[in-house]
């Protein structure tokens, strides 16, 4: 029996120069940026990326950490009152709380790979629908000033450009000097190819990937 595989289709995007013309064409698989969009998936990644962020920080005191005298509030008999020991016990006011929040709240959440890798790319498939992603050259090339890279974004975007918007911009490495040329840019943020997830993808309204980073995303998948 023979088996017949489906061939990858590719699509292809422009890859821009640092004054926004075309310098050349790079190759895209369909199975990354022409997936089936699913949007209830997507919405679950992004519900599990952000429920992983979280951090349980109240924390109430029992009746042993409260700060203070351990005396005996009054004599075990003959006062007509319930025995007690010292204030601190939960009836009493300024006393130790019962059963309240402990500091530890485990709000992690799991997704699997496959999920995971069908989140990405739907999220993926929508920016490159909407025309909301670009491919950059030469960004490594940039001078680390900011004076010099806030130039940059009206040359590449053109009538697009506005700074209420988001940006994000995907290196394949840790790429300082272009790094340092566009971190003071308060519409600017980054993120390395093997670190993309949908939320970021959602979160911002352009991106903006270096040649590399699309490749290791492609190699990555």
């Amino acid at each position: 029996m023979v088996v017949r595989r489906n061939k990858v289709k590719s699509i292809k995007i422009s890859v821009l120069d640092l004054a926004g013309e075309e310098k050349s064409k790079l190759t895209l698989p369909s199975v990354v940026f022409a997936a089936k969009v699913n949007p209830a998936l997507m919405a679950q990644a992004v519900r599990v990326y952000l429920s992983n962020q979280r951090r349980a920080f109240a924390k109430t005191k029992t009746r042993g950490e409260v700060s203070g005298s351990g005396r005996k509030i009054w004599r075990q008999k003959g006062t007509g009152r319930a025995r007690h020991g010292d204030r601190y016990a939960p009836i009493f006011v300024g006393g130790g709380r019962v059963h309240g929040p402990r500091g530890n709240r485990n709000y992690r959440l799991g997704l699997s790979k496959k999920m995971k890798r069908a989140a990405l790319y739907s999220a993926l498939t929508v920016k490159f629908q909407k025309k909301e992603m670009l491919v950059v050259d030469d960004l490594r090339k940039i001078e680390p000033k900011t004076k010099i890279a806030k130039e940059v974004f009206p040359q590449i975007l053109k009538k697009d450009f506005d700074e209420k918007k988001k940006y994000l911009i995907v290196l394949p490495d840790r790429w300082e000097k272009t790094k340092r040329a566009f971190r003071n840019l308060p519409y600017v943020n980054f993120s390395l190819a093997g670190n993309l997830n949908t939320y970021l993808i959602l979160k911002h309204q352009c991106l903006i990937f270096a040649p590399e980073a699309i490749k290791k995303i492609v190699k990555n998948g």
